[in-house]
């Protein structure tokens, strides 16, 4: 099984998403060179955490 860090190396988090020209052309279970997650996403851990 997948490790929970290549859960998170998702185009759906990457803050390059808008612009990438990669996000298709990628094999599934590459990791992206370019991946940067998006701060300005919240993990659903910390968001359960607060209350």
């Amino acid at each position: 099984m997948s490790d929970d860090k290549d859960k998170k190396e998702l185009c759906i988090v990457c803050a390059w998403r808008a612009a990438c020209q990669k996000q298709f052309a990628l094999k599934a279970g590459r990791r992206c060179p370019d991946f940067s997650k998006d701060l300005t996403l919240k993990e659903e851990k910390a968001e359960e955490e607060k209350k």
